[in-house]
């Protein structure tokens, strides 16, 4: 994809206010995550209180992102992080909350080819053609993650790391909350970052 550093920028940068027409999402962190009904790619219905009991990371991803080009095709930064925690008994689920015939809203056949390219390696991918769910969240960007610990409490909302970057190169060098998260829940203290700042492609409601 040929997209200009200014583009780049604005994305980069899209994650400041809700588009237009979206209304503040319902969850919050501290409190418990909403629960939601989505269907996969196969048209089997997942449900958020089913994964009580376990960690749940839920991402919003938008193929044609140039943000979610950087952490995937460009770095396997999120497939790695997929990998890692669905490996130790965690929930992955990225959710694509892109309306039809909107940038992102594939076609089952066509997410499948990405997902093989890009060695996407969560739970599951759930569509949210009507964007609800993205509503009820407040997700704004993609990528946008949300951590749901055991309980069925969110104890994290914001973006996948510090550095609001479209350059793979900064990767090394941020603080990824995914993972910073996940320690803090291992070692039973509270969450030091709960809340930042997400960046990305406006979700494509």
């Amino acid at each position: 994809m040929r997209t200009s550093f200014r583009l780049l920028l604005t994305l980069t940068l899209a994650g400041g206010a809700l588009l237009p027409g979206a209304r503040a999402g319902t969850a919050e962190v501290g409190a418990p995550a909403p629960d939601f009904t989505l269907r996969d790619l196969a048209g089997t219905a997942h449900r958020l209180s089913e994964y009580r009991g376990k960690i749940v990371i839920l991402e919003w991803v938008n193929p044609d992102c140039p943000i979610v080009h950087k952490h995937y095709n460009l770095s396997g930064n999120i497939p790695r992080l997929q990998g890692k925690y669905t490996a130790a008994g965690m929930v992955w689920l990225s959710i694509n909350s892109a309306a039809p015939g909107k940038e992102g809203d594939y076609a089952p056949a066509a997410v499948k080819d990405w997902m093989r390219l890009v060695h996407w390696a969560a739970t599951d991918y759930l569509r949210d053609p009507t964007g609800a769910v993205g509503h009820l969240y407040g997700a704004k960007t993609t990528p946008h993650i949300f951590i749901v610990n055991q309980a069925g409490t969110l104890v994290y909302a914001g973006g996948i790391d510090s550095i609001a970057s479209a350059d793979p190169a900064d990767i090394a060098r941020a603080t990824n909350y995914v993972d910073a998260t996940m320690a803090d829940l291992d070692a039973g203290r509270p969450v030091a970052v709960s809340h930042s700042r997400p960046y990305g492609c406006s979700v494509k409601y």
